[in-house]
């Protein structure tokens, strides 16, 4: 049986926010693009889906966010922190894209506002198909084989091929690069379902408490809801799966300031357990491929910066690419520096993410941060601009500012020991991390 051979100017693996965010930036370049996905949309994924000031921006530049916005999730302009008796409510900085506040809108709404602005712009989303292989010319990747789900198999032949797949990505297994090169074992899970919110007064607001180890969010979303997001140490996801609602209702139960949050709502969902959350970069460029979104590249969801990278950096591909399809050599240089980009620009969230996954209690340090932070001092908007992407973790928390905070730890009675030698671990750390961001930069 002869195979039905197609051809486009790129392919892209993955119809969700990478891949979307990919597919309108090389279709709105003129190009053709085909971008295929086993799911149909609308539909859900395991999501926690908060968007910062940063993502949202992101979700405008795409010229999605009248759609998402359609959908009905509140605008929260301010976000909220507690630890012990200290609370934290800073605004947004405005972005770039003149974006001053975050959203939390379910990924069935949100990715299908996605994939209509593709095809708005031109890409042609195929739904209900599986990739099964890829195409090779040599060591180079020429196209992918695919097969729809009541349709025979077929061949997509173009320039590039966009693994936008996934942390399970087949496109980086086929080509090789499934074992990450660097990569942290997190520490927290993540248990989250939706309630009936009954209380309207925080709707605006992007909520997270800490209660020894425990850490609790409540974002207020689309359809009247509110995701409650718990994040424990992970030793005791065993318990959660084993009785998922009565283990998540004892866990609201451990932060006291949650569950007064949560005074007249509703469970309204199954509770959703995940646990495998080990943060990594993977090489993501290649002869005709490139990995955009999780494929590429994975933080712990404790710091919420997933759907932004996958948009911003899906999107930036698709800037960088969409010029050269048509000269191999230049497309290759064209993604390493894609690549190097995100590296780039990514590594010091990334770190800094990895040592807010670590489910500790808080301590005598990071006490002095949300002290200084609740005295309205001036560090809470910058520390939320972190958060939005707008200034690097230390440029809002500067070296001199984290030592005047660890020095007035150590100088507080009760803790002093407990402190110093917290002090010093944060100190040999930091002087790794930096150590490794030069590197970085070098490579390039």
């Amino acid at each position: 049986m002869t195979t039905t051979i197609e051809t486009a100017d790129a392919v892209v693996v993955g119809s969700r926010c990478s891949g979307c965010a990919a597919s309108i930036a090389l279709a709105r370049a003129g190009r053709k693009v085909v971008a295929l996905d086993r799911a149909t949309f609308p539909s859900d994924t395991l999501s926690t889906h908060l968007l910062f000031a940063g993502g949202v921006s992101e979700i405008r530049a795409l010229g999605a966010l009248e759609r998402v916005e359609a959908a009905g999730a509140p605008r929260a302009p301010a976000a909220f922190m507690a630890a012990k008796e200290l609370e934290v409510t800073a605004g947004y900085t405005r972005t770039s894209e003149g974006i001053d506040y975050g959203m939390s809108v379910r990924r069935p709404a949100l990715d299908m506002a996605l994939v209509e602005t593709a095809r708005e712009a031109g890409a042609e989303i195929r739904e209900k198909t599986k990739v099964t292989d890829l195409v090779w010319e040599g060591d180079r990747v020429v196209g992918v084989k695919a097969k729809a789900y009541d349709g025979e198999p077929y061949e997509i032949h173009a320039p590039l091929v966009v693994g936008a797949d996934g942390r399970k990505s087949l496109v980086a297994r086929l080509v090789g690069v499934e074992e990450p090169y660097r990569q942290n074992p997190n520490k927290r899970a993540c248990v989250f379902a939706y309630w009936e919110d009954a209380r309207p007064e925080w709707r605006p607001i992007m909520a997270q408490w800490r209660e020894g180890e425990e850490l609790g969010t409540a974002f207020p979303c689309d359809g009247g809801l509110v995701l409650v997001l718990l994040m424990p140490p992970i030793e005791d996801g065993p318990e959660y799966r084993a009785d998922p609602e009565a283990a998540y209702l004892r866990g609201v139960d451990k932060i006291p300031a949650l569950r007064e949050r949560l005074r007249g709502c509703t469970l309204a969902s199954k509770v959703r357990i995940s646990t495998d959350h080990a943060a990594y970069f993977r090489r993501s460029s290649g002869k005709g491929w490139a990995l955009p979104g999780d494929a590429g590249h994975f933080k712990d969801p404790v710091t919420a910066q997933g759907i932004r990278d996958a948009l911003r950096y899906g999107r930036r591909l698709g800037e960088r690419a969409a010029p050269h399809l048509d000269d191999r050599a230049a497309l290759d240089r064209a993604l390493r520096a894609w690549e190097h980009e995100r590296e780039t620009e990514c590594i010091e969230i990334y770190q800094w993410t990895n040592l807010l996954a670590r489910a500790e209690a808080l301590n005598p340090v990071e006490e002095e941060l949300y002290r200084e932070m609740a005295t309205g001092h001036g560090l809470a908007k910058p520390m939320l601009d972190v958060f939005s992407r707008i200034k690097q973790p230390h440029e809002a928390l500067p070296a001199h500012l984290a030592t005047r905070m660890a020095l007035r730890a150590i100088a507080r009675p009760g803790r002093r020991a407990e402190a110093a030698k917290i002090a010093v671990r944060e100190l040999k750390l930091d002087v790794a991390a930096r150590a490794e961001r030069r590197a970085v930069r070098r490579a390039g």
